[in-house]
């Protein structure tokens, strides 16, 4: 197939990974070229060119904008990119289209171009994107989800076509047995509010193990306010790094703190603990007790940095073999190439036969690549109220 993707333009789709949407975007272009399609990426310029890259932009995060206006600059940046983009792709020869962007434009748009568009959803709805969907034409735009917990926050707004939970390479986050010469725990991510770091510090003491951190600082107040004076040698930050060399920090750790303040749409930071046959503690929050299961994690009371401490001393007790068997049943890239191949499929089937038969209306069969969560494993302090 002839497959165009659509990134956001917050950062490059390259590594080392801003986030987890730079990571997921990376993945389904590099495995579906790897499969044997003509795939061209859409993203910003400083994107890994081996991605099939047409650059459309330059990055618009805020920070590198530097400017007071910047907020304002960074938007009509997307905008236009964005718009130039879906105009382009009336006269340009691909079989479906993949928008990953977050943005209204290229959803609100789908129904001017000739081929059909495939829209995964990363985030709950908001008004931008949310408005952007509802003037769709659900005959040529199909919608995945990348979790039941996003299935659900979007029911209001239209129902999906598929569920289909983001993939990661579980070659490049190899099974590592635990070593007892130095135990540590670890937490990586972006460093934001509302990835609750200072709630993983403060639990981590409690356990009584060093904690390691690494991800981007993307919030400087932040930084400065909460994780800086909890810094010190029980805690420290290993900065932004290679993908390589944070497979071991994860790898060697003897459980994984996730600490959300929001429901998180997916945790591909929860899927790569796993793969590595590291244990979770975790708020139970969004899609996260979708992900683990009683033998690989510990479920935690959101925003209790005790009941974090908790689910960590229990985690820390699973078997490490266990949890890597949870991310090869669960969360494989080629179970996610599949998913997005077969959606792709559909919608190319379902469009010709609109093209067809005009009158006609096929609807998209219910897909889901794994099934609704049963009841997780709580921490002590949940199974106590």
């Amino acid at each position: 197939m002839r497959i165009g993707i659509i990134s956001h333009l917050k950062h490059p789709i390259a590594e080392p990974f801003a986030g987890g949407l730079e990571m997921h975007t990376f993945q389904l272009a590099r495995m579906l070229r790897q499969r044997g399609h003509d795939v061209t990426l859409f993203a910003s310029v400083k994107s890994d060119p081996d991605l099939g890259l047409e650059a459309i932009c330059s990055e618009t995060a805020i920070a590198e904008v530097g400017l007071s206006e910047a907020s304002d600059i960074a938007f009509f940046r997307e905008h236009h990119a964005y718009l130039s983009l879906m105009n382009s792709l009336r006269t340009r020869d691909f079989d479906v289209i993949q928008n990953n962007s977050l943005h209204y434009l290229p959803v609100s748009m789908a129904d001017t171009i000739p081929m059909p568009m495939v829209t995964t959803l990363h985030t709950p709805p908001f008004c931008w994107l949310e408005s952007g969907v509802r003037l769709s034409d659900t005959r040529n735009h199909g919608l995945v989800g990348v979790s039941h917990s996003i299935e659900r926050q979007w029911a209001h707004v239209r129902s999906l076509d598929a569920v289909i939970p983001n993939g990661i390479d579980l070659n490049k986050f190899g099974f590592q047995p635990f070593a007892d010469a130095y135990p540590y725990l670890v937490w990586y991510g972006r460093i934001v509010p509302e990835k609750g770091l200072h709630l993983a510090m403060d639990a981590a003491r409690q356990v009584g193990l060093p904690l390691r951190i690494a991800g981007p600082a993307h919030d400087e107040t932040y930084f400065r306010d909460e994780i800086q004076p909890r810094l010190g040698g029980d805690a420290r930050y290993e900065g932004h790094m290679a993908h390589a060399d944070l497979a071991d920090l994860i790898g060697g750790a003897r459980a994984f703190l996730c600490s959300p303040m929001w429901d998180e749409p997916y945790g591909l930071v929860v899927a790569e603990a796993l793969a590595c046959g590291v244990p979770v503690a975790a708020f139970a929050r969004g899609a996260i007790p979708e992900i683990v299961d009683s033998h690989s994690g510990v479920l935690a009371t959101p925003g209790d940095a005790g009941s974090l401490a908790m689910a960590t001393l229990a985690a820390m007790q699973l078997d490490r073999r266990a949890c890597r068997a949870r991310a090869f049943a669960i969360c494989s890239a080629e179970k996610m190439i599949d998913g997005y191949e077969a959606i792709y499929a559909h919608m190319i089937h379902r469009m010709q036969e609109q093209t067809a038969s005009p009158l006609s209306r096929v609807a998209a069969p219910r897909d889901e690549l794994y099934p609704a969560p049963s009841a997780s494993t709580l921490s002590p302090a949940m199974a106590h109220g």
